[in-house]
C-alpha cells in the first residue's frame, strides 16, 4: 500500500531523512519507533506530503505522491492524525467530526458517527461539548475520529499515544485493535514500546533519519543490543 523509496527530508538546510525506504502492505499495523528526534514525525509527514522529499519516492497504492498537495494526497484514502491533534477548540466534538467527512471508499467500511462513538464511548457522552472541554486523552480520540470522517484506507498516527494518562493509551490500543479488525492500514510512529507492542505487527526503527531495523517484534526481542543501541533512554 506504501512504498517508500530512497527519500531525503529537510527542514530548511538541515537533512531530517537519510535515503530511508520501507513499504507497508494493506492491512498492516506498523510502528515506526525512535528516540526523539529521530525522524519519525518527518517520516510520516513526508508520506503526507506535509514535508516533500527533495529526492526519493513515496508510493500509495501505487500511485506517485511526491509533488501531491497534501489535500489530493488526503482525497487518495491516506488519514493523517498529527502529533499536535489540531481540533477546532470553539467547534462541538459533532462539528469537529463533520469537518473531516468524506465520501465512503471502496474495501473499506464507511464510517458514521454512530459507529465512531462506538469505538469511542468518552466522545459519544460528551458529543456537544467543545473542543477546548476536552481533556489531552479525549482531544486525541476526538482527532482520530476526525481523520476516521474521511474514511482513509490507511491511517497515519503521529505519537498517539503521547501525553495522555495510562488508562487512556490502554482504550488507545484496543482502539487501533477494533480499527485493525476492519482491514484498514495503520502506521503509527512511537517512542512507546509498550504502546507499539500492544498494537503493531512490525516494527520499523529509525534513527538519525535511516533505517536501522525492520521486523517483527519476536525478531526484535531477538535482538537486544538493537533496543539497547536506539530505544533506550
Amino acid at each position: 500500500m506504501i512504498e517508500v523509496d530512497s527519500i531525503n527530508s529537510f527542514y530548511g538546510k538541515a537533512q531530517i531523512l537519510n535515503d530511508l525506504s520501507f513499504s507497508i502492505a494493506a492491512g498492516e499495523v506498523v510502528s515506526i519507533l525512535g528516540r526523539n528526534g529521530a525522524g519519525k514525525t518527518t517520516t510520516l509527514k513526508s508520506i503526507m506530503q506535509l514535508v516533500r522529499p527533495r529526492t526519493g519516492s513515496v508510493k500509495f497504492n501505487g500511485t506517485e505522491v511526491v509533488g501531491s498537495p497534501p489535500y489530493k494526497v488526503a482525497k487518495m484514502g491516506l488519514g493523517y492524525v498529527p502529533e499536535e491533534r489540531r481540533i477546532f477548540t470553539d467547534l462541538t466534538i459533532l462539528e469537529n467530526m463533520e469537518v473531516g467527512r468524506q465520501p465512503a471508499r471502496e474495501g473499506v467500511p464507511e464510517w458514521s458517527v454512530d459507529l465512531l462513538f462506538e469505538l469511542f464511548p468518552n466522545l459519544s457522552e460528551r458529543r456537544n461539548n467543545r473542543g477546548k472541554a476536552l481533556s489531552g486523552g479525549e482531544q486525541q480520540m476526538l482527532t482520530i475520529a476526525r481523520t476516521m470522517m474521511g474514511n482513509p484506507t490507511c491511517l497515519l498516527l503521529d505519537e498517539p499515544s503521547e501525553g495522555i494518562a495510562p488508562v487512556i493509551v490502554e482504550q488507545m490500543a484496543e482502539t487501533i485493535m477494533q480499527i485493525k479488525k476492519q482491514r484498514l492500514t495503520v502506521v503509527l510512529s512511537e517512542q512507546n514500546l509498550h504502546f507499539a507492542r500492544l498494537v503493531a505487527d512490525r516494527a520499523i526503527i529509525i534513527e538519525g533519519g535511516q533505517k536501522r531495523f525492520d521486523g517483527t517484534f519476536a525478531e526484535l526481542d531477538a535482538q537486544p543490543e538493537i533496543q539497547e543501541k536506539y530505544l533506550s533512554v
